[in-house]
């Protein structure tokens, strides 16, 4: 693939641009990882961002790129790249991002990420622009993550109910209200794992499009990858409280044995993930968590109709984002 000619300026902007989704990421998906730590009252909301957006910054040192290498290799056709594709996929990505967290919606920013790739690619090169390997994984995951995070969070919820029958529900609450502070920060170590990697992945194709960076190379510079830590950590600490009452509240009544065995359940599925260098979504996998522990105690105690439409943004996520990008592809071409 030959690099395209761009000045540094525009490369600039856009890995400028790249930054804020990966900030709009942490501030949107904030809820994903302290919604149930701040519903069962074991942080306040403001100590709860600063722990999550903590961890969010540790999994630099813990996780590999997999996650990354997908989004910049095993979505679109590399060759196909240029910075409008880079732009329109972005701006598809944050526009979608914007409008969900206006209403409060727990929507993917991962896949939102991944249909605005997928809408830029096509509205340049058409279908044969895509990775249909790639794609499937990280579709089949949509199904896959809530799928396992609702029944980990159940065997988890199980497991404890069973552990602790004999136990007073008062000592219960004490223990794992100190519990749920490690699960919280295993959540978060996911949640920074495989989300800043996505935006990891899409500014180093860009730098390989532009041949700021060599396409052999194992792995992006450093300060790329730094960044997108850095700057999901952020937005996590700035927090999304809109997305926080719906997660923590509305979909079900949690109490702290609860919130443990949802963020843990969470954590195996975004670690398992991540290992397998599949993009998840955070908000996916913390749902199923969530409505897996609340149907331990009765299916009446899962607000069911809640559920119904998170599941109708998800379905929407993709195809909204990518028709999104594909129409900010074209702004792109007449004004970068």
């Amino acid at each position: 693939m030959s690099a395209i000619q761009l000045g540094l300026w525009a490369v600039a902007l856009l890995i400028a641009i790249a930054l804020i989704f990966d900030f709009m990421n942490g501030f949107h998906d904030a809820a994903n990882s302290i919604a149930t730590v701040v519903s069962t009252g074991v942080l306040k909301p403001h100590q709860a961002v600063a722990f999550a957006a903590m961890f969010n910054v540790i999994a630099y040192f813990i996780f590999h790129l997999k996650v990354a290498q997908t989004v910049g290799r095993g979505t679109i056709d590399p060759a196909i790249v240029d910075q409008y594709v880079v732009f329109g996929a972005l701006v598809g990505a944050i526009g979608w991002n914007v409008i969900t967290w206006i209403y409060g919606i727990p929507s993917s920013s991962s896949h939102a990420l991944i249909g605005g790739l997928v809408g830029a690619a096509m509205a340049k090169s058409g279908w044969g622009s895509l990775n249909f390997d790639g794609l499937f994984k990280t579709i089949a995951f949509i199904f896959i993550s809530p799928l396992l995070g609702f029944v980990l969070g159940s065997l988890f919820m199980l497991g404890v109910s069973w552990l602790y029958f004999r136990t007073p529900p008062s000592q219960v609450d004490r223990r794992f209200r100190r519990y749920q502070l490690i699960s919280a920060g295993l959540y978060s170590l996911g949640h920074g794992g495989n989300d800043a990697q996505k935006t990891i992945g899409i500014i180093w194709m860009l730098l390989i499009a532009t041949g700021y960076t060599s396409a052999t190379a194992a792995a992006p510079p450093v300060w790329v990858i730094g960044a997108c830590y850095m700057a999901i950590g952020l937005g996590t600490l700035f927090g999304g409280w809109r997305i926080v009452r719906t997660m923590g509240q509305k979909i079900t009544k949690l109490k702290p044995v609860g919130g443990f065995c949802a963020e843990f359940g969470g954590a195996v599925t975004l670690f398992t993930a991540s290992f397998l260098g599949i993009p998840v979504s955070t908000t996916h996998t913390i749902t199923g968590a969530i409505v897996g522990v609340g149907a331990t105690q009765k299916l009446s105690a899962v607000r069911w109709g809640v559920a119904g439409s998170i599941v109708w943004a998800w379905i929407l996520t993709i195809p909204a984002s990518a028709v999104m990008a594909a129409a900010a592809w074209w702004l792109g071409r007449h004004i970068l």
